[in-house]
């Protein structure tokens, strides 16, 4: 196949204008909020990622009506939040879950965030009846705040395969419940495009592109490189996603050492460009 697809609306999910680096110190990102809206805007994004720890810190000096009138300002039309984890646990885990859920909820309230993310970074081990009960309460609670639910199958989650991840948001019954899907997980899965070209339209709610080099081992760089930079093959994820009947926008997720130092401006026009050179 060797299809053109037109230019793509876009989103900066958190990391890729945020100067920081997952699993190294907090998450903060070392730009404010106003600059990562314009970098964004100037780059020709129409949404941007917010994680919810930055998210927490910015609210230390602006209200979610401000943060709100940043992004309207500045044409951001698509928010995502993430990342909510331990949603389907017990105890402490869910005490400290549940407090960072009830400000998702707050902020989507105002921020009117078209998704957001949920997940594991702990393999955590569950019954599959009760991540379905748990993924359908969370999704009723997130429609009374306007918002949806992607949860997004990965190596270090819950669920790291597509069936599996499919048999939650079909168990749970829920519209507003669907996947997010990353082409980096995929490939670190070894999960054939084939597989996602299969899933149906309606569960699809959030991929996310990027690249990567590959160890000699097979398995992807764990830095996330500007698409093209890789080895991934970037262009047959994209044609599998359109197969599916996935609409967009595309998120464009990216972390590197490069990318923690770069000049804000620079990083979100480069990550357009090269995003947009796929579909090309």
């Amino acid at each position: 196949m060797n299809s053109t697809f037109p230019p793509p609306p876009l989103v900066a999910s958190y990391w890729t204008l945020a100067g920081a680096y997952p699993g190294r110190g907090p998450g903060y990102s070392r730009f404010s909020l106003l600059d990562r809206a314009q970098a964004a805007q100037q780059a020709g994004f129409c949404g941007l990622g917010l994680l919810d720890a930055d998210l927490e810190r910015i609210v230390e000096t602006h209200s979610l009506r401000d943060c709100k009138v940043i992004l309207d300002d500045h044409g951001i039309t698509q928010v995502e939040l993430e990342f909510l984890v331990d949603w389907f646990q017990d105890g402490e885990l869910r005490r400290v879950s549940d407090e960072r859920r009830r400000f998702l909820f707050e902020a989507s309230d105002v921020l009117e965030p078209r998704l957001i993310k949920v997940g594991d970074f702990q393999r955590s081990r569950c019954p599959l009846p009760r991540l379905i009960d748990s993924f359908r309460q969370l999704c009723a609670e997130a429609r009374d705040h306007g918002t949806a639910i992607a949860f997004e199958p990965m190596g270090a989650a819950v669920i790291g395969n597509l069936s599996d991840a499919l048999a939650l948001v079909r168990g749970a019954e829920s519209p507003n419940g669907g996947l997010a899907i990353d082409i980096w997980h995929m490939v670190d899965r070894k999960i054939p495009f084939s597989e996602v070209a299969r899933l149906p339209h309606d569960v699809l709610f959030c991929v996310e592109l990027g690249d990567a080099k590959m160890n000699a081992g097979g398995s992807p760089s764990e830095n996330r490189e500007f698409c093209g930079e890789g080895a991934m093959d970037i262009r047959s994820f994209i044609e599998a996603v359109q197969a599916a009947g996935f609409k967009g926008p595309w998120g464009v997720e990216l972390f590197s050492d490069e990318l923690v130092s770069m000049d804000l401006g620079r990083a979100a026009t480069k990550a357009a460009e090269t995003t947009r050179a796929r579909f090309s």
